[in-house]
């Protein structure tokens, strides 16, 4: 075969019919070409028309360019963990060191006042609050910011509060037990009671538990709170023997109360106020009995640190040591005023040679 001549044949039937050589005219191409969906050939992809493509095309998926966003159900880095604790910590920080900044104002407050105290004389009595032209002055002194830590005024005001609240409820149950009398003439026994309930109980109760309360909570004082304790289980006995309110006895409570609902509605209903008033006066009792004994745990006192204080004050009294002193000189004297009578001792003889002739 010679290469000259086909090649020439080709150029001229490339000339005689010019699809001969065009790639796009290829039956394979041609077939592909008819089976496209109208309108392809008229979408130009490199457009910057948004338009979505003619006929039913499906444009290929797009990667979002938005940045990544972490889910919320994600577990937190540990760079993240470690900015909160360290962020916790120094809050708890920052609260001790207020906490311990006003301790000490108020120790330094504390201080400044005694010496103020110390220089005009000393603390004087203000409690009870009695005029100045009273024939008798005050007898305690009271200033619970001065004298009480800051972390239990609230407690030895609530407690001071209560004494209140008991002395305002004897005072109201005089008046019960008066009503009583006026419906019943038999409930004399009842109305002198009351007044006597009234005049014994409440300087008797400030003076045997409340002060011995306020003692301790000043000076830490383990004896204090011991005497406390025993006094007020006795004034809570007291409180449920007024809320019962047996008859003869002088209190408006409960059964009083509905024996004088039976003579007079009005009376009965005054005596059933005064009986709510003793009931609520036993249950606040009973909460704050168990909130000082808490506390009185955690300040650090106990049975033992009680007999040391009491054994401290007690020979650190001068009316004991004086009677101690006189008591030790008495039986001194008596010792050697016996001796001497004993005719043996008085020429010298052995004490046990003398025992042993006598017997």
């Amino acid at each position: 075969m010679n290469p000259v001549r086909d090649m020439s044949l080709y150029i001229s039937d490339s000339f005689v019919n010019p699809d001969l050589g065009n790639p796009f005219e290829d039956p394979s191409v041609t077939q592909v070409t008819r089976n496209m969906p109208p309108g392809l050939d008229e979408y130009n992809p490199f457009s910057d028309s948004r338009t979505a493509p003619p006929g039913n095309v499906k444009m290929p998926n797009v990667p979002s360019t938005q940045p990544a966003i972490m889910k919320p159900t994600e577990e937190p880095s540990a760079y993240t963990q470690i900015a909160k604790e360290h962020a916790l910590a120094q809050a708890e920080l920052l609260k001790r060191q207020e906490e311990l900044e006003r301790k000490a104002a108020e120790l330094d407050r504390r201080e400044r006042e005694m010496q103020s105290l110390n220089q005009h004389g000393g603390r004087k009595n203000n409690w009870p609050p009695l005029p100045g032209n009273f024939p008798v002055g005050p007898c305690f002194y009271q200033d619970f910011s001065v004298d009480i830590p800051v972390e239990f005024q609230k407690t030895v005001k609530i407690m001071y509060y209560l004494w209140m609240f008991h002395a305002v409820t004897l005072f109201l149950n005089i008046f019960g037990c008066l009503a009583w009398f006026c419906v019943e003439p038999g409930r004399g026994v009842d109305f002198g009671l009351s007044i006597l309930w009234f005049m014994l109980f409440t300087p008797c109760s400030f003076v045997c538990w409340y002060r011995p309360l306020y003692g301790a909570f000043r000076s830490d004082s383990s004896f204090r709170f011991f005497v406390f304790f025993f006094v007020y289980i006795c004034q809570f006995a007291v409180h449920v023997l007024q809320a019962a309110g047996f008859q003869s006895w002088g209190n408006c409570g409960w059964i009083s109360s509905l024996t004088g609902l039976n003579k007079s509605i009005p009376v009965g209903i005054m005596m059933m106020i005064i009986a709510a008033l003793f009931t609520a006066s036993a249950v606040i009792s009973l909460v704050m009995f168990k909130k000082v004994h808490g506390l009185y745990r955690t300040t650090g006192a106990s049975f033992e640190k009680a007999q040391q204080e009491f054994a401290t004050g007690v020979m650190s009294n001068k009316t004991v040591q004086t009677a101690a002193a006189n008591a030790a000189s008495t039986a001194a004297t008596s010792a050697a005023q016996n001796a001497f009578k004993d005719p043996g001792l008085t020429r010298g003889e052995n004490p046990k040679e003398h025992t042993s002739q006598l017997h």
